[in-house]
């Protein structure tokens, strides 16, 4: 099996902004680990996403085999990061999208491709489905309390051929 498999935070940041339908139209299936899908219900906080998530027929749940790996990278990181990499590990994920620089460090480290909510943003305006990437950074800044450089959003104005 190959696929996708998504973090917490793009889920979560992209639901903020009414957007979370470009993970669908972008890659179909997404996989998520059990302890993503806890994260987004477990403190009984309504996270954005949350209801998203739990009805999408596009997004499926996986309990993680390799416990011993998920132990070694919870010393590092949450039990998100660490099943989500166990999880993109087990399924030989294409991609897994994270947004936590620990986690997308440790997960490259490991030998997987990843991505953030700014490269999902930027995939979907180079696909089409976006017109404009500057409303949807700023609607992360504004609307989901994402924090993004000046830096890295001038760079991915500019990759986007867009105005800074």
């Amino acid at each position: 099996m190959t696929g996708v498999v998504s973090n917490t935070s793009p889920l979560t940041n992209l639901a903020a902004i009414g957007a979370m339908g470009l993970l669908e139209r972008l890659f179909g299936r997404l996989h998520i680990a059990e302890a993503v899908r806890l994260e987004l219900e477990g403190d009984g906080h309504d996270w954005p996403g949350r209801a998203e998530v739990a009805a999408a027929p596009w997004v499926e749940c996986h309990r993680i085999e390799n416990r011993s790996l998920v132990l070694a990278l919870s010393q590092d990181l949450d039990a998100g990061e660490s099943e989500t990499i166990a999880l993109g590990l087990e399924i030989g994920a294409t991609l897994v999208l994270m947004d936590e620089r620990d986690g997308r460090h440790r997960a490259q480290r490991m030998g997987l491709r990843t991505m953030g909510v700014v490269g999902v943003l930027l995939r979907a305006k180079e696909r089409g489905l976006l017109l404009a990437v500057r409303p949807s950074l700023d609607a992360l800044r504004s609307n989901a309390g994402f924090w993004l450089s000046d830096a890295v959003y001038r760079q991915a104005l500019s990759i986007a051929n867009e105005t800074a």
